[in-house]
């Protein structure tokens, strides 16, 4: 099978044009993985080129890249499922991290992330005798957070933080949910209060979905966030915009059958923060100005009553 890939480099020796896109073709197994093809290109065409891999079976997580435009494992991602024969590549180092030298990423900042969510069991007290014992149920319910093989995936996709990298992150926060719900930690509600109250917690997901999509192991990064938001509410954990912003929008369903959106935004920011809705005024001339404006008085939709009874049988669950 005929390839042809391109390379995003990155050399920090060079003063100028330090970074560069290489191609290399090259004839492989049609069964060859990406990491199958840099190390080829490595080992028999360009020895300057850096990356990183370890175990080759997508254990170790250390061969991150970003494949045609998204975070993958290469050693797990065929070419033959990405191209066809003859069609071009694209490999690039993860994003969200500093690049060090062409594929590779700093990850310090990872693992800086990691140790803010206290990333270990704090018990009150521990047992006079024996080691602490675990329910065989309690620790089933935390095999999806304890997949994590720490690649940073989730990381290198998350479109909160290239825009702000004050946001713990997917990777972290998933590993907070999985001391949160351990049975023998004693630090739960300080543990929620800390990722509710903290900024770049919980409530700065916005449900991209791309950590979702990019987890290797079905570790599933917001679904957890959106649990741990749950059980934040649960223990009265409400002082947030996050929580502030998902009040009005049910609110605004119940009452009009669509979203109220002057009123989400106004309610989000906090009646009385002075300082947030100041932080709207831009905005709201923005919109204004290319006619985006939200009206005052929302329109109520033609099936409010079916909305309502969806709504009503929702907290009956409840």
């Amino acid at each position: 099978m005929k390839v042809s890939i391109d390379v995003k480099r990155f050399d920090p020796e060079k003063t100028n044009e330090n970074t560069w896109v290489q191609n290399y073709k090259m004839d492989i197994h049609p069964s060859s993985t990406v990491l199958d093809a840099l190390i080829h290109v490595r080992e028999e065409i360009d020895g300057t080129l850096a990356l990183r891999c370890a175990c080759r079976a997508s254990i170790c997580g250390s061969c991150g890249m970003r494949v045609n435009g998204q975070a993958k494992l290469v050693c797990k991602t065929r070419i033959e499922e990405l191209v066809e024969e003859g069609e071009t590549l694209s490999v690039e180092p993860m994003g969200n991290q500093p690049v060090i030298k062409d594929l590779i990423v700093d990850i310090s900042s990872f693992f800086a992330k990691m140790t803010q969510v206290s990333p270990f069991l704090q018990p009150d007290s521990l047992p006079e005798q024996g080691e602490f014992i675990a329910s065989n149920d309690s620790m089933e319910k935390l095999l999806t957070e304890m997949n994590c093989i720490m690649c940073g995936l989730c990381v290198s996709d998350c479109t909160i933080l290239e825009v702000d990298d004050t946001f713990i992150g997917p990777a972290a926060l998933a590993k907070a949910s999985r001391f949160v719900y351990d049975p023998r930690d004693d630090k739960t509600e300080e543990r929620l209060k800390f990722l509710n109250d903290e900024q770049g917690g919980i409530w700065d997901c916005t449900r991209c979905m791309q950590c979702v999509e990019v987890c290797p192991k079905d570790v599933s990064p917001m679904d957890r966030i959106m649990d741990l938001r749950e059980t934040a509410i649960e223990i009265g954990a409400k002082k947030t915009h996050g929580y502030d912003h998902t009040n009005s929008f049910e609110k605004s369903v119940v009452a009009h059958g669509r979203l109220d959106e002057s009123r989400l935004a106004l309610e989000s920011a906090g009646i009385f923060n002075l300082p947030r809705l100041l932080d709207l005024i831009p905005v709201g001339l923005r919109a204004l100005i290319k006619g985006k404006l939200p009206p005052l008085f929302p329109h109520k939709a033609e099936d409010n009553k079916k909305i309502k009874d969806i709504a009503k049988k929702i907290k009956e669950m409840e």
